[in-house]
């Protein structure tokens, strides 16, 4: 352990005037459009149903993410504005806390911030943050949780209220969607194969050891187990309380079955932009969340990943399974695990219609490893084209901001500039 790095921080102070900027940019023509669009369709509706405490709309996804839309609109009312601005406050927390979990693993300024400027010129968590949908208030809640993962094996003395945090966001990150179901098993599981390694038959019990020396196994399954399905079970708190059809708190296995034949129902649809995981991976078929005359110009909203980090990332990742594996690089064996479970799911899900905005928090750890494949070339003496990196990252953002940010086109066929390839129409 770095002792005197960890006395430092990291870079907090670069990482918060980072996110800062990000977050400025994400609430410029926050409300534009004025009225709802794409998937909004449904989550202001069954936020203002949680409101009033009246049904439970959108009953095949959980709470977290509608009650948070709810909040938004009790604090500044019934509007954009108000469907948006919790989306847009998680999005900025996400990359804050992205870039501490950055920091606690890998120990490396460069690392961290680089991760956080690509996260941020990404495309897809800018994109994702101005939008009232549930997808970003899970990918915050699971960088948050891994933020507190991270730092409580650095830093054993406060190990514990970390662990406590980082159980609380994970049972908000699945109360938010189950895409995060498979993430949120990877730190208890991790716990348990480190501390079997180190302390053999004794490993339920033992204090000795990694990965967080004072923490059993049976504490440790308290705080990252236990306590985030007591947590995702609260989060129904307001369903319970329905006027009609509430959900029962005792019937949780049966309320679940009919959230699953909802999702899979789904099947009997089609849908323009539905997609395969392996043309995520590729950034083949994004989608156009808006692209007509909206308040009082035509403006449109490309959700996509940036065409350059996206697919360098790949290669980038393969080097962190390498580097994992036969290198003792822990880091990259990290998000190469954690990339693998979150795109994984979507491999083998049985929800039949899926759309790229699913490939949001893979691509985090997408970014996260080619941060880290940029850090290694960096400490190599490569560092001018690691900066080459960062600099296109950044001139592709600027180049594709109009059609992030909703910004007035010239007219109809503006997409043109952007529409590089067949399945990005």
């Amino acid at each position: 352990m770095n002792r005197s790095a960890l006395r430092e921080r990291g870079p907090v102070l670069a990482s918060l005037l980072l996110t800062l900027a990000f977050g400025l940019l994400c609430f410029v023509r926050l409300a534009t459009p004025s009225t709802i669009y794409f998937d909004e369709t449904y989550y202001p509706a069954a936020a203002r149903a949680i409101l009033h405490l009246s049904r439970q709309l959108n009953p095949e996804h959980p709470m977290v993410g509608k009650e948070l839309i709810a909040a938004g609109i009790a604090l500044y009312g019934n509007n954009a504005f108000g469907w948006r601005f919790f989306p847009a406050l998680f999005g900025t927390l996400a990359l804050f806390a992205a870039m501490r979990a950055l920091w606690f693993a890998t120990l490396s300024r460069f690392a961290t911030l680089a991760g956080g400027w690509l996260l941020a010129t990404g495309f897809m968590l800018f994109v994702q943050s101005r939008i009232a949908m549930l997808d970003i208030f899970m990918v915050c809640f699971v960088m948050i949780a891994l933020w507190m993962c991270a730092a409580a094996m650095r830093e054993a003395e406060r190990a514990r209220w970390r662990l406590i945090i980082a159980g609380i966001a994970l049972g908000c990150a699945m109360g938010s969607k189950w895409n995060a179901v498979p993430v949120a098993i990877l730190p208890g599981v991790a716990f348990l194969a480190i501390r079997a390694k180190h302390a053999g038959w004794r490993v339920l019990f033992s204090t000795r050891g990694a990965p967080i020396p004072g923490i059993s196994l049976a504490e440790a399954t308290l705080w990252l187990g236990l306590l985030p399905l007591a947590v995702y079970w609260l989060t129904y708190w307001p369903a319970f309380l329905m006027a009609y059809d509430p959900v029962s708190p005792w019937g949780f296995i049966g309320t679940h079955r009919h959230m699953i034949a909802l999702q899979e129902s789904t099947g009997k649809l089609s849908h323009p932009y539905r997609s395969e995981w392996y043309q995520w991976v590729l950034n083949l078929k994004p989608i156009w969340y808006l692209y007509r005359e909206a308040d009082g110009a035509q403006r449109g909203i490309f959700m996509v990943g940036n065409p350059l980090t996206m697919l360098i990332g790949l290669p980038a990742l393969l080097w962190c399974v390498w580097a994992g594996l036969f290198r003792d690089h822990r880091a990259a064996l990290a998000v190469s695990i954690l990339y693998a479970a979150s795109l994984g799911l979507w491999v083998i899900a049985p929800k039949p219609v899926q759309f790229y905005f699913h490939y949001l928090l893979p691509g985090c750890f997408l970014l996260a490893a080619l941060a880290i494949a940029l850090d290694r070339l960096w400490q190599a003496g490569w560092r001018k084209v690691s900066l080459a990196v960062l600099a296109a990252s950044a001139a592709l953002f600027a180049f594709f901001y109009p059609i992030l940010s909703a910004a007035p086109l010239a007219g109809e066929q503006s997409f043109r500039l952007w529409n590089w390839l067949p399945g990005w129409v």
